[in-house]
């Protein structure tokens, strides 16, 4: 290609681009298709508990939904700028485009857009991605990308991700991405145990797993924060503009899930303190169950019995005992050695 006259990148051609990340798509697509699930059986609950049963199902798919979406998401920090830069290694043809950076838990994706996307005679649309989650090699993927001949702006911000740059924001980006990642997964298995517990009659500790799920929730976000507050940023410079990065989508969702998690597990707790029979009609644990058709006004069942209250006086009772003698009648006569067992006894005079 050097003999033609053509210059660097020899890029295959840009990659096929979708509008978000996979893996959060299919999250998404299976917790809506729960929740379409479970709104179809809203027609079979009757009264104000419908309305119950709905906010209850909505708001516990919603907290599961975004816990385990923003695991996966890439968008914790990210950064934003259009800028006239180079295009091509060993080329002083440069370009108009917009160039973007996000910052994830496993890794960064990196996205270079021509304003206008035709430029060059070529249609300038990257969408690269570089991982540092266990099992994959950031290093190689970088050299990878230089095999390929990634554009120019991709591989200047990729390079200051790399294990030995000076910068080393890989170490920081890394190390907090790995814990915020478990925490994370403890904040989704504390969901799941908040659900089981606040459909079984222990419903102070369901509010206690709302709790844990909301706390670690925020540790996360303590855990991210570390590798950008601790230590200041290397400076990004694109052509003749700066990149600066900031706090991203998944980041807030993060917060205020945990923020919701963290109230709900305190109205749980004051209800079950100060109004706990309210709570459980809430939740469908009120525990009054209705009387079979069958039962009598007197009676709760078949099997179930009627005591006499200790206040009631003995003369309400429908059936009266006759008290037992408190003498035996005395026996006239011989007694007999063998006695008739079906005689009847005589009363007494």
């Amino acid at each position: 290609m050097s003999a033609l006259g053509h210059t660097f990148p020899f890029y295959a051609g840009p990659k096929p681009t979708f509008p978000m990340d996979t893996t959060s798509a299919v999250i998404i697509t299976v917790f809506l298709t729960l929740l379409v699930t479970f709104i179809g059986i809203l027609p079979g609950i009757r009264g104000k508990m419908r309305l119950f049963w709905l906010l209850r199902v909505v708001t516990s798919l919603f907290i599961g939904a975004a816990t385990l979406a923003v695991n996966f998401s890439g968008e914790w920090s990210v950064g934003q700028v259009n800028t006239n830069t180079t295009y091509k290694a060993f080329s002083p043809l440069r370009i108009n485009a917009n160039v973007g950076l996000q910052i994830g838990l496993r890794g960064i994706n990196i996205t270079l857009t021509g304003t206008p996307i035709r430029q060059l005679n070529e249609t300038i649309d990257y969408n690269e991605q570089f991982r540092w989650h266990f099992g994959q090699n950031y290093a190689e993927e970088y050299i990878e990308a230089l095999e390929k001949g990634v554009p120019d702006p991709v591989l200047y911000l990729a390079e200051k991700f790399t294990p030995n740059n000076p910068c080393d924001l890989y170490r920081q980006y890394r190390l907090a991405g790995h814990y915020a990642s478990a925490t994370l997964w403890v904040a989704f298995l504390c969901w799941l145990l908040s659900n089981v517990l606040l459909s079984m009659p222990a419903l102070v500790y369901g509010g206690h797993m709302l709790l844990a799920t909301g706390a670690f929730l925020i540790f996360s976000l303590l855990f991210f924060s570390s590798a950008t507050t601790l230590t200041p940023l290397c400076p990004l410079r694109l052509g003749s503009a700066s990149l600066h990065i900031q706090r991203g989508p998944a980041f807030w969702i993060t917060l205020a899930t945990g923020l919701l998690c963290i109230l709900l597990g305190l109205i749980v707790m004051v209800m079950h303190r100060i109004q706990p029979d309210r709570l459980k009609i809430f939740f469908n644990q009120s525990g009054i169950e209705e009387p079979e058709k069958g039962a009598g006004p007197e009676e709760g069942g078949l099997l179930s019995p009627r005591y006499r209250i200790s206040q009631e006086s003995p003369g309400d009772q429908d059936i009266t005992l006759s008290e037992a003698p408190s003498e035996e009648c005395p026996r006239e006569g011989p007694i007999s050695p063998v006695e008739d067992p079906l005689r009847e006894p005589e009363s007494c005079l």
